[in-house]
Parts: structure tokens; sequence; C-alpha cells
């Protein structure tokens, strides 16, 4: 296949071309400090020892702007790197979405799903006003999305992660059972978890079947949009419509929490309603997506085999 055929391919299937951006080679990193310098950052990953080059305009998130003084040894980070140099550094960052089980005076109890369990989020006074802004419903049954620090007393917010939907968790409407479901879904990419304990690149999927071995939740709610089944171990390409990068991805885990959002992202357009996917920290990262600000547009194909997505 030529060069042109493949990107009228590409074009077919997404609907614009990638972005200059998208030819430069990029991947995103999770491990833990070992060292750092305002010129190398060695880490802790996949096993062994990392080591990458930090340049003048390497940025550092931690909690909003930080610098080299951020990056103190056993502090979890995500890197999105070139080859071997650091393009940007997130340190200690996480995220906690789910339905509000219970809420004080500044803290936040949220169910995060059947596979993540319950979390705790504390909401310090100077973040407070802004996840107001975009979560005023602060009550039992509303949904909760913030992007959040790690502490020693647990999760700090720092922003919301998105804009609190408008509807009770246990009021989302179903996609008519006879609308049918596209072979390429449009909507939101969003990422979940820490950064502590991650591995590998993969997944979270709305629809995973519930049905003998694939691995799915027997009570997870139906998404706004209609998705195909997978099974665990399947697989998805994932494309950042706003940077035009792609990737094909294992699915590791059954979206539950991802299938109640029927939102928006905003990144560079107005996407679809309905998150279609979620990412590890580092998958997301790789694909162009900035962490701090929760999703981007995408684009997903489901069981598209490896190397497909080469000659988009």
């Amino acid at each position: 296949m030529s060069p042109t055929q493949r990107q009228r391919r590409r074009e077919a299937v997404f609907g614009s071309a990638p972005r200059p951006d998208a030819e430069r080679p990029q991947r995103g990193l999770s491990g833990v400090v070992l060292d750092a310098s305002p010129h190398l950052l060695v880490l802790h990953a996949d096993g062994a020892e990392v080591r990458l080059a930090m340049r003048e305009d390497t940025a550092v998130w931690y909690g909003g702007r930080g610098g080299p003084a951020a990056l103190r040894p056993g502090r979890p980070v995500v890197v999105r790197k070139s080859s071997s140099v650091a393009e940007k550094v997130w340190v200690g960052i996480g995220r906690v979405g789910g339905t509000i089980l219970a809420c004080g005076r500044d803290t936040v109890e949220v169910d995060m799903g059947p596979h993540r369990g319950r979390a705790h989020v504390a909401i310090p006074p100077h973040a407070r006003e802004r996840v107001l802004v975009r979560h005023p419903r602060l009550e039992p049954g509303y949904l909760f999305d913030v992007i959040c620090v790690r502490s020693p007393g647990g999760p700090q917010a720092v922003r919301p992660g998105t804009s609190q939907p408008g509807y009770r968790v246990d009021d989302l409407t179903a996609p008519e059972a006879a609308k049918p479901v596209p072979d390429v879904l449009h909507g939101t990419a969003t990422w979940f978890g820490t950064t502590e304990g991650e591995v590998r690149d993969g997944a979270s999927y709305p629809a995973v079947d519930s049905e003998g071995d694939a691995g799915g939740c027997a009570d997870a709610p139906s998404a706004c949009v209609p998705f195909p089944y997978l099974s665990l171990g399947g697989e998805v390409t994932v494309r950042n419509e706003c940077r035009g990068r792609s990737a094909t991805l294992p699915v590791i885990e059954c979206g539950c929490a991802a299938a109640r959002f029927c939102d928006r992202c905003v990144e560079c357009a107005a996407s679809p309603r309905g998150r279609i996917v979620e990412l590890t920290p580092a998958a997301f990262a790789g694909l162009g997506g900035e962490l701090e600000a929760g999703c981007f547009n995408a684009a997903v194909r489901p069981h598209v085999p490896r190397g497909v997505e080469a000659e988009w």
C-alpha cells in the first residue's frame, strides 16, 4: 500500500489527517524516581533502571506547576518520552472517579466500581472552589471525577477531571436496543488509576461480556452509546483525534465506572457523548494526552489486529 493510499484509508476511518507531531515517536512510562538532577532523571521502570535526559523545556507536574525539586527519590511518576528524552513528567498523579457514597466538610467517599473499590478523597481549601464549580452536587448518588495528587493520608483533589453530569447515576438511560453498533466508536478517552504498580499499557472497556470466561461485570450498567462486546485480553485500537496518534492496546479491565459517564471531552472540539475507553496513565500519556486535563477526543476500533493501525 502506497503512502497516499494509507493516508486516504486513515482519513476514511477517522475523518481527519494526523497532526505533524504524530510522526514523532513517543511513549508513556510509569516508574519510581531513583535519582534526578536538572539534566538527568533515573527511574525504576519495567523492572529495570531507566535513564532519561532532562531538557530546559521538560515540564514537571506536581499538583500544578512543578520543577526538578519535585522529583524526589521514591515518588511515582508518569513520563512522556521521545527516544531517551523526558518531554513531560507527572509526579504522584492519580484519579478518583465513580459514584458519591457520602460527603463530609472536606472529604468525599466514592464507589469506583467493583474492580477498584472505594476511595476517600480529601478536598483541600485551595481546590474546593475549583471542584465545586464543576461538581456542584456533592451528594450521594451523583457522579464524581477529580484529578488528585498522592499524599500520606490518601488522595487529595487538585482539580475536577470533568464537569459533573447532571443526572443521578441510576437515572442514566441506555441506548435504544435497535440502534446500530458502529465499526469505529467516537467519544471520550480518559485514564484511570494511579501510577503505583503499573507495569503495562492497557485499556478499560465499558462493554466486556459478562458471559462465560469473557471477564465482564454481571451488574455493569449499559453505557449511553452502543458498544460491541469484547473479552478481557481482546484488543482495541485507540486514536487521539487531537494529536493524531494511535495505538493498539489489550483490554485489561471491565470499565464499569466509565459506562456511567455520558459526558463530552472538549480538548480540541466537542466530542460525542460517552466514555468509550479508559487507559492506563502511561498509555494515555504516550498517545499525547495530558493527564491533568483528564481526557482527549477519541476514535476507537475494537478487535483490530496488531499492525493494522500503522496503515491508517
